[in-house]
């Protein structure tokens, strides 16, 4: 593995639910030298996920616990359930000069810029710029109530709205391209 002038850093990927983040993040962390920031949430797990390396599930208490030691270095709510990064992974990623990726809401990205205003910061656009396709995403997903699926598809748009905090942009429109195009921002 070659030295890089950006090892040890943050990258940040933001946009709206349905848009593709999660497969984009996959795909990024084949490569070595990314590690997947692993969120905390207190909502429930689904079916198939695993604690530690989907989320870190914790009850409210325990969420709340670590909001008031610091022990996050963002945190948000979302249709009703909290998500946060906690700070120890993130500085022992980066610590190792290794790129700590954090797949986030936009709240919890203009967090995460506060703290960190090196981070790189990447806006995820769904195809064609068309949030008509995430809409038609969330609806098709089937693991949220429709009272759920109208708050998240509200909550996308509003994000969506918000795209213009982030340093970069990248419209998914073809997967693997969207990947390329963030491997060559990151790796800069």
């Amino acid at each position: 593995m070659e030295p890089n002038a950006r090892e040890g850093h943050l990258v940040v990927i933001s946009g709206p639910s349905g848009v593709g983040k999660s497969s984009i993040c996959r795909r990024l962390v084949d490569d070595p030298r990314i590690e997947m920031s692993v969120s905390a949430t207190t909502r429930p797990r689904r079916a198939g996920e695993v604690d530690g390396k989907d989320y870190h599930f914790l009850d409210r208490d325990e969420f709340e616990r670590l909001i008031q030691t610091g022990g996050l270095i963002e945190w948000a709510e979302y249709v009703g359930h909290l998500y946060g990064t906690p700070r120890e992974q993130l500085e022992r990623t980066i610590d190792a000069g290794r790129i700590a990726l954090l797949d986030i809401d936009v709240q919890g990205g203009r967090q995460v810029m506060e703290h960190y205003p090196d981070a790189v910061t990447i806006f995820i656009d769904p195809p064609g710029g068309d949030m008509a396709v995430v809409e038609q995403r969330l609806k098709g997903r089937g693991t949220d109530s429709p009272r759920q699926q109208a708050r998240r598809i509200e909550r996308a748009r509003q994000e969506f709205q918000q795209r213009g905090f982030y340093r970069h942009r990248i419209a998914n429109d073809d997967l693997q391209t969207a990947v390329e195009d963030i491997r060559r921002i990151i790796f800069q």
